[in-house]
């Protein structure tokens, strides 16, 4: 397995860093010693969570960028880049959820999705690649127990996560098996994670959207990524319920079709939609780590 920098050796970039996974891991590599960049499109919660840290005695900077806009990452890197001198990991984290049945959800919906979750981690990965390879870090893509298993009323989520999973599989072979530049390129795939993912998704439905239990804490896949950070790795699965439900896709796949169906009423909370249009379109400013039922 791959060696890399230890944490307070590193600058470390993260996506959708003002809430959930990204907001837990930024908050742990800083206590670990890392330089952190903060990105996502919440501008409050950046600048609160990046006055948190460095209050702390951290370093932190906080960049307002949408990640579906592949020119503001290209700046946002060179912005890193003139802070901190370099990039040793970057972690594509930042996703949005649509909840509704596939046939009932818009097309220009289900594109900005696409925008946020699969081609933001294209953007990331080509714009923070070239500072990756020189100082022989790491890329981490955050794709999910639905990368390769899949859940009903969360259809174009599932597929954007599949296509980030097509993506940073090849970008792995031609990166370590072909270049063998010595950076390394990791997918993390969490189980159902406690974030505030369920309010920041666009839904469809006459009821307010959860995820179904068990859900494992951010701080679980924070570490995960944290470790992945400093001895790369593959594809890492975080969580019981995702290996088990990886597995049973793979070697089970009818059973597994009809024990994702099931997953339709743990999907919604007995009352009515409280945000239907979520943060697809606009920053949700949450900054909290952990989702309502904490």
């Amino acid at each position: 397995m791959a060696k890399h920098k230890a944490l307070d050796r590193q600058v470390v970039a993260i996506t959708g860093a003002s809430s959930g996974i990204g907001l837990a891991t930024a908050l742990a590599a800083a206590e670990k010693g890392a330089s952190v960049a903060l990105l996502a499109r919440s501008e409050e919660a950046l600048k609160s969570i990046s006055e948190e840290i460095s209050s702390a005695g951290g370093k932190a900077i906080a960049l307002v960028v949408d990640v579906g806009d592949a020119d503001a990452l290209n700046a946002a890197v060179d912005r890193i880049v003139s802070e901190f001198g370099r990039i040793d990991t970057w972690v594509n984290n930042a996703g949005v959820s649509i909840y509704g049945a596939l046939e009932e959800v818009g097309l220009e919906d289900a594109r900005r999705l696409f925008d946020t979750n699969f081609w933001g981690v294209v953007h990331g990965s080509l714009a923070a690649l070239p500072h990756l390879r020189r100082e022989g870090g790491v890329l981490i893509n955050v794709g999910s127990e639905v990368s390769e298993a899949v859940v009903p009323l969360q259809g174009m989520y599932a597929a954007s996560k599949h296509a980030v999973k097509g993506f940073t599989d090849s970008l792995r072979v031609e990166v370590e098996n072909v270049d063998g530049s010595g950076a390394s390129i990791v997918l993390i795939q969490p189980t159902a994670v406690n974030t505030p993912f369920p309010e920041h998704a666009r839904n469809y439905m006459d009821r307010e959207p959860k995820l179904p239990d068990p859900q494992i804490d951010p701080g679980q896949v924070a570490e995960a990524i944290l470790e992945a950070a400093e001895r790369g790795g593959r594809d890492i699965k975080v969580g019981t319920m995702a290996r088990f439900n990886i597995v049973a896709s793979r070697l089970m796949p009818r059973l597994a079709d009809r024990m994702s169906a099931r997953q339709v009423d743990k999907q919604q909370r007995d009352k009515p939609p409280v945000r239907p249009q979520g943060t697809l379109y606009e920053a949700g400013e949450t900054g909290r780590v952990h989702g309502v039922r904490r």
